[in-house]
């Protein structure tokens, strides 16, 4: 299974980001600043845009899935029992898992921005897919459901994952690290190899990298343990 960038230009009025790139099974992280073309690039690897120049190949991938930053764009379903049924699943268990019982005959418009992100995720995350593209998945949700989205991340044990996000404070356990700087996507490598040439990295692991005591992965549980071990060693 592998998807591939292959001299993907995308361009706009005053605007262009240029991407190479090869995805194979795991979960990769792109980051980058507001503005920086991540939903762009998520919409094109999808088939819902298409670059100026460039192919999106995939091989062994059939099952894709995109899941866009506003959950209101996937709503289809009148009530949301509805819409968790437009999706094929259960609504009792999907709405057990997103803490939302009790609601199955309110319309998915009256909820809360972080209610209907919990639900559209919950949808999404027990869907099986080969590639899942998920664009600012932490948006709208407040630290306690971040860390479960991410738990829920890493029970996929199987395809490509891919993170658009510029999400600084929680992170699930990633494979592989890219970022778009100055207009391209930059591949900074394997973990944890990767952190030392992540620009974007969060101040606190940027600390970490300096005191020669960067964490394993990027988990909330990784980056507490080698800020413990380095206030230790200090």
């Amino acid at each position: 299974m592998k998807l591939v960038l292959d001299s993907l230009v995308v361009k706009r009025e005053g605007w262009s980001l240029s991407v190479n790139g090869t995805f194979l099974p795991g979960v990769h992280l792109v980051s980058g600043d507001v503005g920086s073309g991540k939903s762009t690039l998520a919409q094109i690897i999808a088939g819902f845009q298409k670059p100026a120049h460039g192919t999106v190949s995939r091989e062994g991938i059939s099952k894709v899935m995109l899941s866009m930053q506003h959950p209101e764009y996937h709503i289809t379903g009148l009530t949301v029992e509805k819409e968790c049924a437009s999706w094929g699943l259960n609504a009792p268990d999907i709405l057990a898992s997103a803490m939302l019982s009790g609601k199955e005959e309110e319309s998915p418009f009256t909820l809360s921005r972080g209610e209907l992100k919990r639900l559209h995720l919950a949808c999404v995350l027990e869907r099986a897919t080969d590639l899942l593209l998920l664009d600012e998945p932490f948006s709208s949700l407040d630290c306690a459901e971040k860390e479960r989205v991410c738990t829920r991340i890493n029970q996929k044990h199987y395809g490509i994952t891919i993170i658009f996000t510029h999400e600084q404070t929680t992170f699930p356990r990633v494979d592989h690290i890219w970022e778009i700087c100055q207009g391209c996507l930059v591949d900074c490598g394997d973990m944890p190899g990767a952190l030392e040439r992540w620009q974007h990295a969060p101040a606190r692991i940027q600390d970490l990298i300096r005191a020669h005591n960067g964490p394993r992965n990027l988990t909330t549980r990784d980056i507490l343990e080698a800020a413990w071990q380095t206030h230790e060693s200090g």
